[in-house]
């Protein structure tokens, strides 16, 4: 069983940020294309630094419309200047206000197709490190993103999700289907203690796959997230899981 995990959560999209942020370890903050904007920005690394919370950035497609939750068409050219320019956004406020990043996390279908695509996942990872070969890359688990981070030399956290199935191969199961988010908090935090207490899940097909788990996240667009999240910090430190951001000493 592992002692310690990193609990994440997509924030600035418009939901209760401030009911979540005393429960997680790292946020992940949506960079004005499929959520936020400019003052979303501020206000979100402000809570972060309020709470001691570790900064990162959130780059999706430019699909607002679609909260970045649609496949799009995306020459790697293209992907490297979407994500370099949404990570600097983000830098540039954060320094105005004496913090910097830790990490970058893909929103939506552009995380979700990177798992698969290993020059989306390349051209992903060549911006992060062109901007800063410091920042930690956060990836589905085992997938092609975090093969290409740890080829060129990034750090790379590899992602577990609490409140979402999986399918056989270990990707999320699609969202178009009615079961691919958990909403039941007890089976929701089976699934956490599987993956902190065995290093497994039980896909929505019932196999078992085993799945590196760096770093947990929580979905902060779901109402009742804070919820969850108090849940699942609970039930982490109830089982004596230390609750830390990558690159954070134990004990600090």
């Amino acid at each position: 069983m592992q002692r310690r995990i990193d609990f994440n959560c997509d924030l600035g999209e418009g939901c209760d940020d401030a009911a979540v942020m005393p429960y997680i370890s790292s946020a992940n903050i949506a960079c004005g294309l499929h959520a936020g904007d400019a003052d979303t920005m501020r206000r979100t690394v402000a809570l972060c630094l309020q709470h001691g919370i570790a900064i990162g950035a959130h780059p999706s497609f430019d699909d607002r419309a679609g909260f970045g939750r649609r496949e799009m068409v995306c020459t790697s050219d293209e992907a490297h200047a979407l994500v370099l320019r949404q990570v600097r956004a983000l830098a540039d406020i954060a320094s105005i206000q004496g913090a910097r990043l830790g990490h970058v996390k893909p929103h939506g279908a552009l995380y979700n197709m990177a798992a698969r695509d290993r020059s989306l996942a390349d051209a992903i990872a060549g911006a992060v490190r062109k901007f800063d070969p410091t920042l930690i890359l956060y990836g589905l688990s085992g997938s092609a993103l975090t093969d290409a981070g740890e080829r060129i030399g990034l750090r790379v956290a590899h992602e577990v999700f609490a409140e979402r199935r999986y399918e056989a191969d270990g990707r999320l199961t699609p969202r178009a289907l009615p079961d691919a988010v958990i909403d039941d908090l007890d089976a929701s935090l089976a699934q956490v203690r599987a993956f902190v207490r065995d290093g497994r899940v039980i896909a929505r097909t019932g196999e078992s796959i085993s799945l590196r788990a760096d770093t947990l996240c929580l979905h902060g667009d779901r109402a009742d997230a804070a919820r969850f999240a108090h849940a699942v910090r609970d039930a982490l430190q109830a089982d004596g899981v230390q609750v830390v951001a990558p690159g954070v000493e134990v004990g600090r």
